[in-house]
């Protein structure tokens, strides 16, 4: 018998299971991201409860099937945009499950509870999947580029997404 996925946040019990999946989809899509693998493996365990734990300024949201995470995706608040989507990832046998569109939506309904309107994400326009993905969920490309924190020298698009 197999159990059902569940997509709940983090909390400070959940840091072996957060720490596993950021790490595997930081080796799976090293440039996909704004961190390294090699700067997350250095984090401490501390510091990965206290990330699962969740604060104001960021939290994370986790797909499990049983008691394994095979996606995620953050929430971060930042005072120049507001809520940003971050992190976002699926294992790759578990694409194609509408996984991914059941994260977006547990972000966007934890944007809204705590009163933002608009989430804004930054993704590379040639990686077709995901800005695909986040057209169908209601992102639109914004005329503003930066380079990606971790890989300067790929240049990623703002999306965003506006509550009606």
């Amino acid at each position: 018998m197999t159990m059902p996925m569940t997509i709940r946040p983090t909390t400070a019990a959940d840091w072996r299971a957060l720490k596993a999946i950021r790490l595997a989809a930081l080796r799976d899509a090293p440039t996909a991201f704004g961190v390294t693998h090699a700067s997350a493996v250095a984090y401490s365990d501390e510091q990965w409860q206290t990330r699962a734990a969740g604060t104001d300024r960021a939290e994370y949201v986790l797909a499990f099937d049983g008691e394994q995470a095979v996606g995620i995706v953050a929430g971060v608040v930042s005072a120049k945009e507001g809520y940003n989507l971050i992190a976002m990832w699926v294992q790759p046998d578990y694409r194609g499950r509408g996984l991914a569109g059941g994260l977006i939506d547990a972000l966007k309904a934890r944007a809204l509870a705590k009163g933002h309107r608009r989430v804004v994400l930054d993704v590379a326009p040639e990686n077709t999947s995901a800005a695909n993905l986040y057209l169908r969920q209601g992102f639109a490309f914004l005329p503003e580029w930066e380079p990606l924190e971790s890989h300067p020298e790929i240049s990623v698009q703002k999306m965003a997404w506006a509550a009606r």
